[in-house]
């Protein structure tokens, strides 16, 4: 048995004593920062979004998701982080909806832009906004909009483009164009035009603009990795019904819903892609169309373990 009157305590033991003496009370800053991390490695103590972890070829990473606008707090510490901003698709009445635009420091396999280098931060709190997708057209097409723009680190991802049976908008990518109108722009560095003639919105990312001669379907949106453990893609366009024939087009690639030839089949952009909705057949012109998908932000740092 340990007899402490028969050694000079050590510093280990003092140390017990003490705790174990004293009063339990709030934990402190050491403790608050090992309970998140803080002693396993981290550059940095930080909250905010879903907190994952994942390891890939030896090192680990911390990811932080936003799926909605919230704040990113660093306690203590510092680092370069990797980021993706991904705004809200365009909603639809009858043409396709564009794709909400792309911004971050890594390039997508779709040849997505890099908009900067890693984001340096360190304490202090960082304001987070995830654009909405664009609100659906009622019944007479009215109440369709644009996709929210997201914003982060002083970046703004711009909101797809809508299409409410006129030219398709210009936006982050650009919204189809109802059948003998123009399309919509995108916007530089963050995604395609859409397709004019009926077709619909352009993919987000730099990927792939709308389809061509009124074939009426969504461009891809861009492949990414880099910032989760596997990849994902982002901001496909929306896809509309062919007005001739009545056939549904598909959307994009990545979060862009497929057209239809009433409101039925059309669907709405994929929660969190920033993809654009689907529109629908210009004879359904009594039937609603669909909602954009919001958009989406995440953070990536390394961590030793």
């Amino acid at each position: 048995m340990f007899r402490q009157d028969r050694t000079n305590p050590s510093t280990a033991v003092s140390n017990w004593r003490g705790r174990h003496d004293t009063p339990k009370g709030w934990p402190t800053t050491a403790v608050s920062t090992w309970l998140n991390g803080g002693l396993f490695g981290a550059p940095l103590t930080a909250f905010g979004g879903i907190i994952t972890q994942y390891t890939d070829s030896g090192t680990t990473y911390r990811v932080h998701t936003f799926r909605g606008s919230g704040k990113f707090y660093v306690s203590s510490g510092s680092a370069k982080v990797d980021w993706l901003l991904v705004a809200g698709g365009g909603g639809t009445g009858v043409g396709g909806g564009g794709a909400g635009g792309v911004l971050g420091s890594i390039a997508g396999a779709s040849g997505a832009t890099v908009a900067s280098g890693k984001y340096s931060v360190s304490a202090g709190t960082y304001t987070i906004v995830v654009g909405a997708g664009g609100t659906a057209g009622d019944t007479s097409d009215s109440g369709v909009s644009n996709g929210v723009d997201s914003t982060a680190f002083g970046y703004t991802a711009v909101g797809g483009g809508r299409n409410a049976g006129g030219a398709g908008q210009t936006g982050g990518s650009g919204g189809g164009g109802y059948p003998g109108s123009a399309a919509g722009s995108g916007t530089a560095n963050q995604g395609y035009d859409g397709e004019s003639a009926g077709g619909g919105g352009g993919g987000g990312g730099n990927a792939e603009a709308g389809g061509t001669d009124g074939t009426g379907q969504g461009g891809d949106g861009a492949l990414h990795w880099g910032i989760t453990a596997t990849a994902v893609g982002y901001a496909g366009g929306g896809g509309t019904g062919d007005y001739n024939t009545g056939v549904r087009k598909v959307g994009g690639l990545y979060g862009g819903g497929d057209g239809g030839n009433n409101a039925d089949d059309a669907q709405a952009g994929l929660p969190n892609t920033g993809g654009g909705a689907g529109g629908r057949d210009i004879t359904g012109v009594s039937q609603p169309g669909r909602q954009g998908g919001a958009g989406i932000f995440l953070i990536r740092y390394e961590v030793t373990v």
